[in-house]
């Protein structure tokens, strides 16, 4: 087979292609994405039609059903997935070297395998290592699961496809797509050009036989996946490892999912068995404090269609240099800046000549608005060096005119808070509920100086 062996240069970004190198892609205009390969020579035969042609139908003909699902054999798993897996679906899963995405998929194989036909397909390590991680896990003692696991050790992606169509599993892991090679392209594994390729191929193979693919993919050290941004295009449902290598706790969160909602949030503790589902994820991002302390405020977020209690915290002190510093972890760094000018010009708080630095307990990363109320309160509360209420859980938007606005899902996000014992909550007026709840009080309020003399009313009448 001859190949073009001609340089080309194609854009990580949107994959288009350029005969040379150039700062700035001339298609989606993202600087420094330009990655030489090899120019491939194409071939008739790579690309086949998943079925034959068939005449277009009216869309009110077609008859709308629920896709099927079943279980990953972990609960918390399911619920990023948007409810399981779905026969024919490819998922694509990211995250930092040694965060757990390995071992999640070995013990979700092992669970299906009580029931169902499974491949686990190798190309980083070999059958040995991943006997022996199996063992540590715990996986091999019980002769009913992780001994029905099928395991192939293999980075050629004929081979592997020959094993599917052979094997017929139910379920099929690639980990990863960035060592999988294919013998009718020259460049190395890893390349645009084969990571596209690739990933085209096993999911044409997925929708053809109906077997769900889970795909491993590497991240770049911004955190994105690496390789082009078509492979995101190409599956039906991507997933993003979320957390600390030095934290015991580990999130796993659903950036694109066509067969269900997007932004859920699975929480998993990595214990010496493996990870293993947290019932309760509110309790990691809560500290256990002996006695009401400055700067600390209770947020109900929502993640997905989950509500989750995180604590924010404040620390304001007194800045030495002329800029002062703004730092946020967990939470927008941008958005900080533009709440502490409504701080200042609605509610007379300054903080101009203060250093003011942000966190959200348990390593969370919070992207709605929801948590301006949070930040703001634990900001003055550490400015002022009084304690919040006892009990007080928050949410609530801010807009650059002071007011608060309301948040999505606010019942579910107070019951919530009354079901983890929390007995005051300080809401924007159009969440206020209609029915009383019970063992919560609420405040309503639409303007953040309302807000902030709620909370000192509070604190002088407690």
């Amino acid at each position: 087979m001859n190949m073009a062996k001609k340089a080309l240069y194609v854009c990580s970004a949107c994959g288009a292609q350029s005969p040379k190198w150039q700062g700035k892609c001339f298609a989606c205009n993202a600087w420094d994405t330009l990655i030489e390969t090899v120019a491939e020579t194409p071939v008739a035969h790579r690309y086949q039609a998943l079925a034959k042609s068939a005449p277009s139908q009216k869309l009110a003909t077609i008859e709308a059903a629920d896709v099927p699902r079943f279980s990953s054999g972990l609960q918390e798993f399911d619920r990023v997935l948007g409810g399981g897996l779905v026969a024919g679906g490819v998922v694509l899963i990211g995250g930092d070297p040694g965060i757990g995405k390995s071992t999640l998929l070995l013990q979700s194989l092992a669970a299906l395998a009580r029931e169902r036909r499974v491949l686990y397909v190798s190309g980083e390590e070999s059958g040995a290592q991943i006997a022996l991680r199996a063992q540590r896990l715990g996986l091999i003692d019980n002769a009913a699961r992780a001994s029905e696991l099928h395991l192939l050790a293999e980075i050629q992606l004929e081979k592997i496809q020959a094993a599917i169509v052979a094997e017929q599993p139910t379920v099929a892991v690639i980990d990863s797509i960035q060592t999988i090679y294919s013998e009718a392209l020259s460049s190395a594994p890893g390349s645009v050009a084969q990571v596209r390729e690739c990933a085209a191929q096993l999911t044409r193979l997925a929708k053809q036989l109906g077997v769900t693919i889970i795909m491993v993919g590497h991240v770049t050290k911004e955190g994105s996946l690496a390789g082009p941004r078509v492979l995101e295009h190409i599956v039906d449902t991507v997933l993003y490892f979320e957390g600390d290598t030095h934290s015991a706790y580990r999130l796993v969160r659903a950036f694109k999912n066509r067969f269900g909602a997007v932004n859920e949030l699975g929480v998993f503790a990595m214990t010496e068995r493996g990870l293993r589902g947290v019932a309760n994820p509110s309790a990691l991002f809560l500290s256990q404090h002996e006695h009401r302390v400055p700067g600390s405020c209770v947020l109900v977020t929502q993640e997905g269609s989950r509500p989750l209690l995180v604590e924010i915290q404040a620390l304001v002190d007194t800045a030495h240099v002329p800029n002062p510093r703004r730092l946020a972890v967990g939470l927008e760094q941008n958005r900080l800046a533009m709440l502490l000018a409504v701080l200042h010009r609605h509610a007379g708080i300054a903080c101009f000549d203060q250093d003011v630095f942000l966190n959200a307990v348990g390593g969370v990363k919070i992207s709605e608005p929801a948590a301006d109320l949070a930040v703001l309160l634990a900001i003055q509360s550490s400015l002022r060096n009084q304690p919040l209420p006892n009990g007080l859980v928050v949410f609530g938007e801010i807009g650059l005119a002071g007011e608060i606005r309301p948040c999505p899902r606010g019942q579910e996000r107070l019951k919530e808070a009354a079901k983890l014992g929390f007995s005051l909550a300080l809401i924007p007026t159009a969440n206020a509920p209609k029915q009383p709840i019970e063992g919560l009080e609420i405040i309503a309020v639409d303007r953040i100086e309302k807000a902030i003399e709620q909370i000192r009313m509070r604190n002088n009448g407690g």
